[in-house]
């Protein structure tokens, strides 16, 4: 039937539903990055292949707790040069993102990380996985929420609710994927620590969808 027909037969009220839970986080994102620099060209590349070999080694050693683990980034370049330099000097970073699912070693993983030399970590970032269940659960509940909501109007005017005419997302602030807290760091802060003592932070899940209903015939005018 024609949206125009049933605002004709039937009233339609139009509501927003809203739910938001705090979760704990799926996944935790490291970055670590290894870095050389020397006169030598050649010299900078074969450093940063030994350091990336090294965070390798290490990343093996943990290797049920990783999800993944990518080649984020490559630069190897000539720094700028004065005019009393006589020779180029050179840097390279070689930087990989990895991914953890099993937070218990996590803390361990980092400090290995963080002594090695000439490597740096950044993170974790917590976040939920992508397409994580907790969000289809937030929105059932604002579903709940405007189906609730639209009783109650219905009832203030002696009605019951009659069809759905229209469920959609709503604007409303988005789940929070990725929450930083700092880890990790230069080699000097973990020397003396077996492992970081590491606290996930809990992830804010929302939704907001808009429902649109036909209630039937209202009582409250004949009254």
């Amino acid at each position: 039937m024609p949206e125009e027909a049933l605002a004709v037969d039937r009233t339609i009220v139009t509501v927003h539903g809203e739910a938001r839970r705090e979760v704990p986080p799926e996944q935790a994102v490291v970055s670590v990055t290894v870095s050389a620099r020397d006169r030598d060209k050649p010299t900078v590349v074969t450093r940063l292949t030994e350091r990336s070999a090294e965070v390798g080694a290490i990343l093996d050693r943990y290797d049920a707790a990783i999800e993944r683990r990518e080649t984020a980034g490559l630069h190897v370049y000539e720094e700028y040069r004065r005019r009393s330099d006589r020779s180029p000097t050179y840097s390279g970073s070689l930087t990989t993102t990895v991914t953890v699912s099993d937070f218990d070693p996590l803390g361990e993983l980092l400090a290995q990380l963080a002594s090695g030399e000439s490597i740096s970590v950044s993170g974790p970032w917590w976040r939920l996985r992508p397409g994580s269940r907790a969000g289809a659960d937030v929105r059932r509940e604002a579903v709940t929420d405007a189906l609730d909501r639209a009783r109650e109007y219905a009832s203030a005017v002696g009605s019951e609710l009659d069809r759905i005419v229209e469920i959609s997302d709503a604007e409303a602030a988005a789940a929070h994927p990725m929450m930083m807290r700092a880890a990790g760091g230069a080699a000097e802060a973990a020397e003396d620590s077996a492992a970081f003592d590491l606290d996930p932070r809990q992830q804010n899940v929302e939704a907001r969808v808009l429902l649109r209903v036909t209630i039937t015939e209202p009582t409250v005018l004949r009254a």
